[in-house]
C-alpha cells in the first residue's frame, strides 16, 4: 500500500460525505457557450466548432470549479473545450490510434497482452477529454456489460491463461454498483482471475461515485485490486478528490495514475513535477506518461519525442525516482507498451 502525505489533509477528506453522484452526473455541462460563460470566457464562443466537432461537450460542475475564472489557457479548460483544429485532416491521425478494433475477442472483449484481458464495461464518461483515443469507437456495438456481462465472462472462462481482468470504457464507473456487482458474481467460479484493475477517471472529476455502496463492493471482492486513475495536472485534485482516493485505498486497493502528455496542458517539467508530488500527496503512485495516442481530432495536443525524452529527464534530476511516471506510446498489435 502507498503511504499518503499529508496524512492529516487525506485524514481529515476521508471523512467528507459522499454525494449523489447520478445527480451531479446530470448536471454536467453539456454547452460549451455555457462554459465560457460560467468562466468568463463568453467572447471566446466564436471560435468553437459547429457541433461540438462530432464529439459532445460534457463536463461535471465540480470540474469546472477548479478551472480559473477567466484564464483561456487553463489547463483543465483546454482538455475539455472543442477546438476548430479538432476538424484538420492530419497525416496519421486515425479511428482507431491504438488498433482496438483489431485485438477484439467477443463482444467488448479486447485480448491484447499476455495474461490480461480489457472489458468495454460501459461507453459513458462522466467527462469527454478531447484527446480520448476512443472517441471514435462503436460502443454501441461494444459493450461488454450487455446481457448480464455473458459473452465476456465466457471468453475468460475458456481461457485459463488471463490472470487479470481490467475494465475500460467509455468509464467503468458510469455503470452502477449494481451492475458491477453482477460482474463480480460471474467471476467467482473463475479462479484463474485474481486481479481486478479498474481504469477510470470518476474519482479525480466526480468524486462523489467513491460512495459507500461502492466501495463496499470494493471491499468485500476475494480478488487484488488495482485501480488506476487518470489525472493529467496537479489543479485536478481538492479535497473531494482526496476524499475519494483514500476511500479506495480504505477499500484495499492499491492506486495508480496515468497521464498523457499534452501540448498547452502539461508539457512543462515543474507541472508534471507538481502532478507526482499532489499525486502521491493523495496516495496515488505516478505509473505511466503516455504520448498521445493518434487519433483522429487531437493533433493539436501533440507534444513530439524529444521534447518528451528531455521532460522526462528534467523530471528524473527532480524527483525520487518512484515518483517518475514511465513513458510510453502504445501502438496496435505491439505485446506491451513501447517505452521511450
Amino acid at each position: 500500500m502507498i503511504t499518503a502525505s499529508p496524512g492529516a489533509r487525506i485524514t481529515e477528506a476521508a471523512a467528507m460525505p459522499a454525494g449523489d453522484w447520478r445527480q451531479a452526473w446530470r448536471e454536467a455541462v453539456t454547452d460549451a457557450g455555457e462554459l465560457l460563460a460560467l468562466l468568463g470566457l463568453s467572447p471566446l464562443a466564436v471560435r468553437l466548432p459547429p457541433a461540438d466537432a462530432g464529439f459532445a461537450l460534457r463536463v461535471p460542475r465540480g470540474f469546472v470549479a477548479r478551472m480559473r475564472h477567466g484564464d483561456a489557457r487553463d489547463p483543465l479548460l483546454l482538455q475539455v473545450l472543442p477546438q476548430l483544429a479538432e476538424l484538420d485532416e492530419v497525416p496519421g491521425f486515425v479511428t482507431d490510434a491504438v488498433g482496438d478494433l483489431a485485438a477484439r475477442e467477443a463482444q467488448g472483449v479486447l485480448h491484447k497482452y499476455h495474461g490480461r484481458a480489457l472489458l468495454i464495461a460501459s461507453g459513458s464518461c462522466a467527462i469527454n477529454c478531447r484527446y480520448c483515443f476512443r472517441r471514435h469507437f462503436p460502443y454501441g456495438e461494444e459493450m461488454a456489460a450487455a446481457g448480464q456481462w455473458r459473452k465476456a465472462l465466457e471468453h475468460l472462462r475458456q481461457d485459463p491463461g488471463i490472470g487479470e481482468l481490467i475494465l475500460s470504457g467509455g468509464d467503468p464507473l458510469a455503470l452502477s454498483t449494481a451492475k458491477l456487482e453482477e460482474l463480480s458474481r460471474g467471476l467467482a467460479d473463475l479462479p484463474h482471475v485474481a486481479r481486478l484493475r479498474i481504469h477510470t477517471r470518476l474519482p479525480v472529476v466526480l468524486p462523489e461515485r467513491i460512495d459507500d455502496a461502492f466501495t463496499n463492493w470494493l471491499a468485500t471482492l476475494p480478488l487484488q485490486k488495482v485501480v488506476v486513475l487518470h489525472a493529467n495536472h496537479a489543479n485536478e485534485f481538492d479535497a473531494s478528490v482526496d476524499a475519494a482516493c483514500a476511500r479506495l485505498r480504505d477499500a484495499g486497493a492499491t492506486l495508480l495514475n496515468q497521464s498523457v502528455l499534452l501540448r498547452g496542458v502539461n508539457d512543462d517539467a515543474g507541472v508534471l513535477a507538481a502532478l507526482s508530488e499532489r499525486l502521491f500527496a493523495a496516495g496515488v503512485l505516478p505509473y505511466y506518461l503516455h504520448q498521445l495516442d493518434r487519433v483522429q481530432g487531437a493533433a493539436h495536443f501533440e507534444v513530439d519525442d524529444a521534447r518528451a525524452l528531455a521532460l522526462l529527464d528534467a523530471l528524473r534530476a527532480r524527483l525520487p525516482g518512484y515518483l517518475v511516471p514511465k513513458l510510453v506510446r502504445e501502438v496496435g498489435g505491439d505485446p506491451s507498451k513501447r517505452p521511450l
